[in-house]
């Protein structure tokens, strides 16, 4: 026996991968994490389902070590977007935009009709097709500024004429409204219904604009 002491002293894992040591010759809880090689171990040297939470460091486990997540309970809803928003330049043709947006008419001459022999009826606006229905939303417009367009012909484009309504690039009036007929009739063939918002750009004084006077907006819609 104090042959094979010696041979087993002198030989190390030798011995062991010629299968002179079994799990019985280890006294148990002999074994430390010291005298394992790292990333030596393979599942299969593991039990199944000797290993408890006890075993594994917090936070060391990642996604990857896992075949399969468990799927958790549906959290409850987000808050709404922040919406959809358009610019629209001066000619009323959408130059910039989140996406959605179409323009239908802008500014447009309509058939003639007994009270409005000139069709401009609809022509200080502008009718936007939303690419939704905007029933449950809503809409904002305001008048974005042109400070490289001499509305006036006083060659003052920086907004600082002394004078009431004497900037007309930084001024003006606008409303806007979802189409829904019986409530904001939309003249435009193809307008009438809520998947179309009417922007109407005024004039400081409420006129309405008209070429050489017309104005840029932003148009945006909530909740999407």
């Amino acid at each position: 026996m104090s042959i094979l002491a010696l041979v087993i002293a002198t030989s190390g894992t030798s011995v062991a991968a010629a299968g002179l040591l079994g799990s019985d010759d280890i006294r148990n809880d002999s074994i430390k994490s010291v005298d394992v090689k790292d990333q030596n171990l393979k599942g299969r040297d593991i039990k199944n389902s000797s290993l408890g939470s006890m075993d594994v460091r917090d936070g060391s486990l990642k996604a990857r070590d896992f075949a399969k997540l468990p799927t958790g309970p549906a959290g409850p809803a987000g808050p709404a977007g922040v919406g959809r928003w358009a610019l629209v330049d001066a000619s009323g043709a959408i130059i910039a935009q989140s996406g959605g947006f179409t323009v239908t008419a802008g500014y447009p001459v309509l058939a003639p009709t007994a009270t409005d022999a000139a069709g401009v009826r609809a022509n200080g606006n502008v009718y936007i097709n939303a690419g939704e229905d905007l029933s449950n939303n809503g809409i904002v417009a305001t008048i974005a500024l042109q400070n490289t367009a001499d509305q006036n012909g006083d060659t003052i484009t920086n907004g600082r004429a002394d004078g009431p309504d004497l900037n007309p690039e930084f001024s003006g009036e606008i409303a806007v409204a979802m189409c829904q007929p019986g409530v904001v009739n939309c003249a435009p063939p193809g307008t009438g219904n809520t998947n179309h918002l009417v922007v109407s750009p005024r004039l400081s004084d409420g006129k309405v604009t008209t070429d050489g006077n017309r104005k840029r907006f932003y148009v945006v819609v909530t909740g999407s």
